[in-house]
């Protein structure tokens, strides 16, 4: 195992995870509704098929499978991105602070309705505390519009 090289807090090689476990997927297609490739107006998002005879809610061969309980995620790697992060949403700073002590196994995300004047100031105080940041370019103008 490598050992952690001694590299100054707020660079970018100090922003990896404590671990990065291999995340499985058990499936990765989607679960399609009944019938959905045979009529236009049933979408694809699924349904759970209720009818007496339905073959898909009896589990006949052959038949598009239903999710269960069966395909989630393992508890470790469920909700963790392929970075080995698992992600925390960010409205301002004082959010941020609460990542100092988690900043190897959590990441910020900066939320959608903060301003371009607040997110330059996360992302300065996110490079202080060595936190990654999945957003860090995100509505930032550049200088010569400004």
């Amino acid at each position: 195992m490598k050992t952690a090289s001694h590299t100054p807090i707020g660079t970018m090689a100090a922003l990896r995870p404590l671990t990065k476990p291999k995340i499985v997927k058990k499936r990765t297609k989607k679960f399609i509704r009944h019938q959905s490739d045979r009529y236009v107006k049933i979408k694809k998002n699924w349904r759970k098929p209720r009818g007496i005879d339905n073959r898909v809610r009896r589990r006949f061969k052959g038949q598009i499978l239903m999710p269960n309980i069966g395909y989630g995620s393992n508890k470790k790697t469920k909700h963790m991105l392929p970075s080995g992060f698992r992600k925390f949403l960010v409205h301002n700073i004082k959010e941020l602070e609460v990542l100092m002590m988690s900043n190897r196994t959590h990441c910020a995300e900066i939320a959608h309705n903060v301003s371009s004047k607040n997110r330059k100031l996360i992302v300065e105080r996110a490079a202080q505390l060595a936190i990654k940041i999945t957003n860090p370019n995100a509505r930032l103008r550049s200088e010569e519009n400004e």
